[in-house]
């Protein structure tokens, strides 16, 4: 039966990764449906709180688009990568990996896409070169990012073996940050130069080769604004990293019960919440980000998307692994006991498949738990869960393929022969060895 439940699980998520956006929570609740009322399996339960974080943040990132601050960041990048253009494919990872680390989502580098590959035309550089690194720079600065909705998901489970955000980040922060400049090493060289390329030579022959759009000019109060509301939400960074930290700075409360009067202490995925949403209070009453702008903003999309893909997919998974319980962590515990690496290469398979690194935490992070494998493995593993470059069909991705008019950056005719294969597999495999090396030093 458990193979029966299995395809229904792999098929849901097949079909709703296929249709892409929400459909990939909405078709796991057609999985529950048939989980919980046809088959009668327990139905699991999404995760509540960690849910809420995410919400929490993306409502403070959606203010501070709002108020122009998303437009800022992107502005100050812009201005760092045109000051060393001929360092393009180094520089230019390092800036999208900031971007996204600041703002925890890795779709924060379409507006940095077009200027890459200006940036690298101009200076006669292959444009694929800094375009695919940089693409997975982002992926690797979601892991990094402590406000994304990957590492919210995974330090609320790590909790249960004493792992805290600080010791998360002291890891995840290093290892993927020196990937990412490994990964640039790797395509530094990549084909020919540009002025070289017949694909290149045959657009320009064509006029097919058209200029980038300008980023908006913030001028006046949008500028104040802007910079206020972007200094406001990097300070919630920083406050709940302190509050991570230093756990005493978390509020003690009395709670009434039959019993008597107990103390409690606030719980790190309750600070976040209140912070971040409180963040987003502030931005919109002194910088004048307007609820209806929030609400339609790319960033509350991107996360309300975020939000109903991960219930739904989820929960599938909680239903099939709370119905098959003793019959998984029996037949694979000896082999991850045994070869711990078998537990990194399913978040790489399930990453590829899901196009969701919170997704995949959420799904498989609690069962290396129940396996009770090491902290320091669940760490070191955790970059593999943002592999979604393995198959091309990332937003990142295609929108790094269309603004670079040259066309160097390209889907393979086999597919999987694509520009950010090489980079991708490169800094992942680099990620995990060097957190592999920091988590056994630091844990």
């Amino acid at each position: 039966m458990i193979w029966i439940e299995l395809a229904i699980l792999l098929v849901c998520i097949l079909i709703g990764a296929r249709l892409g956006g929400i459909a990939l929570g909405t078709v796991a609740g057609i999985g529950l449906v048939i989980f919980v009322f046809i088959i009668g399996m327990p139905p699991g339960g999404p995760p509540e709180t960690v849910i809420g974080m995410i919400l929490a943040v993306i409502t403070a990132l959606a203010a501070m688009q709002a108020a122009g601050g998303l437009d800022y960041l992107v502005s100050l990048a812009e201005k760092i990568m045109r000051k060393r253009p001929q360092y393009i494919t180094f520089v230019a990872p390092v800036v999208t990996y900031l971007l996204v680390l600041a703002s925890g989502t890795a779709h924060v580098i379409y507006a940095v896409l077009p200027v890459i590959a200006e940036v690298s035309r101009k200076a006669d550089i292959r444009p694929e070169r800094p375009l695919s690194i940089s693409v997975i720079a982002g992926f690797q600065g979601v892991i990094a990012s402590p406000i994304s909705a990957a590492t919210v998901a995974m330090i609320g489970l790590l909790a249960a073996k004493g792992i805290s955000l600080p010791k998360l980040l002291s890891i995840s922060i290093p290892s993927t940050f020196l990937a990412v400049l490994i990964g640039s090493l790797s395509v530094a060289w990549r084909g020919k130069k540009l002025s070289d390329d017949p694909e290149y030579k045959a657009r320009l022959a064509s006029a097919a080769v058209k200029p980038p759009e300008a980023l908006p000019e913030l001028k006046g109060k949008e500028l104040l604004n802007a910079r206020g509301s972007t200094l406001l939400f990097l300070a919630g960074i920083v406050v709940v990293v302190l509050i991570g930290i230093f756990p005493r700075l978390r509020p003690v409360y009395e709670v009434v019960s039959e019993g008597g009067v107990d103390t409690d202490q606030v719980s790190m995925g309750r600070a976040i919440i209140i912070v971040m949403i409180g963040v987003a209070g502030l931005i919109m009453v002194l910088f004048k980000a307007l609820p209806e702008a929030i609400i339609k903003g790319t960033m509350m999309r991107s996360g309300l998307v975020a939000i109903i893909s991960i219930i739904g997919v989820s929960w599938l998974g909680s239903s099939f692994f709370e119905a098959n319980r003793t019959y998984i962590i029996g037949g694979i515990s000896d082999m991850i006991r045994h070869y711990p690496s078998t537990f990194a290469a399913g978040l790489f398979v399930l990453s590829a498949g899901l196009f969701s690194a919170a997704a995949t935490v959420v799904i498989l992070v609690p069962v290396g738990l129940a396996l009770d494998l090491p902290a320091r493995f669940l760490i070191a593993f955790y970059p593999a869960a943002n592999s979604v470059f393995f198959l091309p069909t990332y937003g990142t991705l295609l929108a790094a393929v269309s603004f670079d008019q040259t066309g160097t950056t390209r889907i393979g005719k086999y597919l999987l022969n694509h520009s950010f294969m090489l980079p991708g597999l490169v800094t992942v495999v680099s990620a995990i060895v060097i957190s592999l090396l920091l988590s056994t030093i630091l844990t």
